[in-house]
């Protein structure tokens, strides 16, 4: 995946969300005709000709504003505009140019990152004339588009992704394992640092986010060096706490793109959330390989199997993602410290493992041939062989005569078979079907 962040920016009400939904190709914001209704931000993931990047869906940005859901909405903004690698400042053709446009465009010129400026609600040719007043803003030609109906979005996307690099996000020359620290704020991401590192390198206090700034630390193990990247969260307390859980998911986002493999931190003393297992996926779905640590187990009061009940519960919340390892830890006492980095390298090592095709076709062929595929179809579904093509992730190849008919319950089966027989530990891989 790539670390590309595109972060979409507009007054309230020109479409910001709708062109979110068709960039991602879905409706996955919250798109009403009443200003200001996007209060949480949206992320997804796009690709185009090749290229992927995330959007940021911010809500409408009112510069000078005083109100409360506004100052927030206008602090999201701001980070975002921050952390973002390339922006898109929507304007609305059929209101015109508004005081408030301007008003974000000087805002815009300031930022140094590359500003497209787009024209929404250009749905025929007829209107094309209504972009003419945006050249005022000083930013360029206005694209003219229609977010609704899809009109010059892909003329659009072209020039947006010249502007974002390319997709592989780790340096190719690094070769020393990088580990991503994430969770939610307050878990104990830095204290886990610190203690790895046996020195502080982060300031640790009670109050969440207050990592500012990501510090790439070097880890000396058993005569090994791994790169640890500490996720960064916001230092200043005047933000809103949802401006603070903002800043931490971009950053949190980077940080996953940049490592080998993620140690998602949960609080043990608190329990696992939502939130815990909405980061386990978002590092699955950037195809990163990760383990879980449930931090602060020292804090916990312990019955006969409190490990093994824990462990349970998380993974009935993790569902397809039950391959991800588990490890109870404690930052502060050290418990189980330096295993965090251990089974970490662990699974490095299975997300780089090529299993010889004669092996696989040994192992899965017999349980292809026990358990065939169903069609929905009259034609029969004949899986020939299974050879992997990939590293880092993973990623199989079952050739057979009908590759469409196959049923993603199936999928699931042989995805199961494979780390039955293979192991690939907090490794998410991925199976094509070809025809043979």
């Amino acid at each position: 995946m790539s670390e590309n962040i595109v972060a979409i920016i507009g007054r309230p009400n020109v479409g910001k969300s709708t062109l979110f939904n068709r960039l991602i190709g879905s409706r996955d914001a919250i798109v009403f005709d009443t200003p200001g209704v996007t209060r949480d931000r949206k992320y997804g993931e796009a690709d185009w000709t090749g290229k992927a990047f995330t959007v940021i869906d911010t809500g409408g940005y009112v510069p000078a504003s005083e109100d409360v859901f506004e100052k927030a909405i206008r602090e999201q903004a701001e980070i975002a505009i921050a952390e973002a690698d390339s922006i898109i400042f929507v304007v609305d053709a059929l209101d015109g140019l508004t005081p408030l446009d301007k008003e974000i465009a000087k805002i815009l010129r300031k930022s140094s990152k590359p500003v497209h400026l787009v024209a929404n609600k250009v749905d025929s040719g007829n209107r094309e004339v209504l972009g003419n007043e945006f050249f005022e803003l000083g930013l360029g030609d206005p694209h003219l588009i229609s977010a609704l109906g899809g009109r010059q979005i892909g003329d659009f996307l072209d020039v947006l992704v010249e502007d974002l690099s390319e997709n592989d996000s780790i340096d190719k020359e690094e070769t020393r394992p990088r580990l991503a620290i994430i969770g939610k704020p307050n878990v104990g991401k830095s204290s886990l640092v610190n203690a790895l590192l046996g020195v502080t390198r982060q300031v640790v206090t009670e109050i969440p986010g207050t990592t500012r700034d990501p510090i790439d630390s070097i880890l000396r193990r058993n005569g090994k060096e791994i790169v640890i990247i500490d996720t960064a969260g916001l230092k200043k307390r005047k933000h809103t706490t949802e401006s603070i859980e903002f800043y931490s998911a971009i950053r949190t986002l980077r940080s996953i793109d940049r490592c080998d493999v993620a140690v998602v931190l949960f609080d043990g003393k608190t329990g696992v959330d939502k939130q815990d297992i909405q980061i386990v996926e978002s590092a699955i779905q950037r195809h990163r390989s990760c383990i879980i640590a449930v931090n602060k187990w020292d804090l916990v009061e312990k019955e006969t199997l409190t490990s093994k009940t824990y462990e349970k519960a998380i993974n009935e919340l993790l569902g397809v993602y039950d391959f991800v390892p588990i490890i109870f830890i404690s930052a502060l006492t050290k418990q189980r410290l330096y295993r965090v980095v251990d089974l970490s390298l662990e699974v490095d090592q299975q997300q780089r493992r090529r299993i010889e095709t004669s092996e696989l076709n040994d192992a899965i062929l017999p349980e292809i041939e026990r358990y065939p595929p169903k069609s929905s179809s009259p034609k029969h579904i004949k899986i020939k062989y299974v050879s992997q093509v990939k590293t880092k992730p993973p990623m199989f190849v079952f050739f057979c005569n009908e590759p469409k008919l196959v049923q993603e319950s199936y999928r699931r089966f042989l995805d199961n078979k494979l780390r039955e027989h293979f192991g690939f530990s907090g490794v998410p891989f991925s199976i094509v079907f070809k025809k043979k």
